[in-house]
């Protein structure tokens, strides 16, 4: 009984930390840089404060790298998908060298079946005849359990061009809110590009 607790209590435990994991990448062969220096970060959302929070803290991660980090609402203050003609507006009067742009795909529940075997009986004694004994006595315990995966794309897109360099589809287990989980996920986004020479090493 005691195991069992103890494999419940991590199962719980897990659940409530979300992660960010990248689960598929690409990145323009052809290009061959030098990193980038000015970025202006734009996180599309119909949310005013989580887009503002979101940028904050991506700016911050970017700038980390020595990458001077403009965040989009700046110059675009409107939520929600914005306009080609401004977003391009707003590019020209960051004076950025590239822009990275994040998007929530979807919001997926999946569900997750494990069976792990529990020992039976008092301290976990065998139990049964001869060899085999100790089989019987364990059990599978089934558990059935329900969570949520955010999928995000972010890329990063050269000003002068508007060619995109990179793209990434990021996955994060049990989403919280974007003030917790956005800069986990930011750590994830810029270590792929300083790996990529699309951002210089954090310093």
């Amino acid at each position: 009984m005691h195991r069992r607790l103890v494999l419940l209590a991590a199962a719980v435990a897990l659940a409530g930390c979300a992660s960010t994991t990248i689960r598929d990448a690409w990145t323009d062969a052809s290009w061959q840089g030098p990193a980038f220096r000015k970025l202006l970060v734009l996180g599309v959302s119909r949310d005013t404060t989580d887009r503002r929070v979101f940028e904050d803290i991506m700016a911050a991660k970017v700038a980390a790298t020595g990458v001077e980090a403009i965040p989009a609402y700046r110059l675009m203050p409107d939520s929600g998908k914005v306009p080609e003609p401004e977003l391009d507006r707003a590019v020209k009067a960051s004076g950025a060298d590239a822009l990275l742009m994040s998007r929530i795909r979807s919001l997926d529940r999946r569900t997750s079946v494990t069976t792990t075997m529990i020992p039976a009986g008092p301290a976990f004694a065998p139990w049964g005849p001869g060899w085999y004994g100790w089989y019987s006595g364990w059990y599978p315990a089934t558990e059935v359990r329900q969570y949520d995966i955010a999928v995000v794309e972010t890329t990063v897109f050269d000003a002068a061009t508007r060619r995109v360099v990179w793209t990434g589809v990021t996955e994060t287990y049990e989403p919280r809110s974007v003030r917790q989980d956005a800069p986990g996920f930011a750590d994830v986004i810029v270590k792929a590009l300083a790996a990529r020479g699309v951002l210089p090493g954090a310093r």
